[in-house]
């Protein structure tokens, strides 16, 4: 019974979207995997890890489905790495390599990688790995870009985008007065990690807290701010859906 009244809403909600106005950019905060694990029970709360890793690509699904062809998820950021036990965080790089690129690296897999963060820091297996999914999916051509941002830090990335900018105009030969004159947002932006993407439209995050924790400080300005209770592992269609259903609601100002 319970199943075909959830079956009812989620099409009764899907329906009420065919007109609507949806997020071509959808960003996400996946918070909440290591609660969702000892509300159920788990002896190693880092098992929410893998089952929030194993979600994605249902999540993705529910994109391709609904015509969203831009996505960018946070797997983990550099606090995680630097401040979570060094047993975790092996744990959970190892699922991003068993799980997340191994996903998308899938031949059906319509989703083209790209990547943001400060690579360098990640472990060497989980680094290649990566790189070799995005490698591998470069030529996809179905339309659906996937951003993964792992050791990723929104300060830093700005750091980085004006030391990139900086060390560009030096090559170049020019003074540090002259780049100070005639520095605009557009020259950080090109040399953000993200570089030549489309801003998100829509952030999601689960697990009730509210706040961005470093998530794309640059692109978010003007993005949509979603926040529900579940957690990320948890996370249903319907959530997505009333997602979707408060984005159309809205009325975007872009600062006007």
């Amino acid at each position: 019974m319970r199943r075909a009244v959830y079956g009812l809403y989620a099409r009764r909600l899907r329906s009420r979207l065919t007109d609507a106005e949806i997020p071509r950019h959808v960003a996400m905060v996946m918070d909440g995997n290591r609660r969702w694990a000892r509300q159920m029970g788990f002896d190693n709360p880092s098992e929410g890890h893998r089952h929030g890793a194993e979600h994605v690509d249902e999540v993705l699904d529910w994109c391709v489905e609904l015509g969203i062809n831009r996505a960018t998820i946070f797997l983990a950021s550099t606090d995680n790495l630097r401040k979570r036990t060094s047993s975790e965080v092996e744990f959970l790089m190892k699922i991003i390599e068993d799980v997340v690129a191994e996903q998308i690296s899938r031949p059906a897999n319509p989703w083209r990688l790209h990547l943001a963060g400060r690579l360098d820091g990640l472990p060497d297996s989980t680094r290649n790995a990566l790189k070799l999914a995005a490698e591998e999916t470069r030529d996809r051509d179905a339309g659906f870009d996937l951003t993964v941002a792992v050791g990723y830090d929104g300060r830093d990335e700005i750091v980085d985008a004006i030391r990139s900018f900086l060390d560009h105009e030096a090559q170049a030969g020019a003074s540090l007065d002259d780049v100070a004159q005639r520095l605009t947002a557009d020259d950080i932006a090109a040399h953000l990690y993200t570089s030549g993407q489309p801003d998100p439209d829509l952030v999601i995050r689960t697990s009730g807290e509210m706040r961005m924790s470093g998530f794309l400080l640059w692109q978010t300005a003007y993005s949509e701010l979603y926040f529900c209770d579940v957690y990320w592992p948890d996370f249903r269609r319907v959530d997505f859906l009333r997602a979707l259903r408060s984005y159309a609601a809205r009325s975007r100002r872009f600062g006007a």
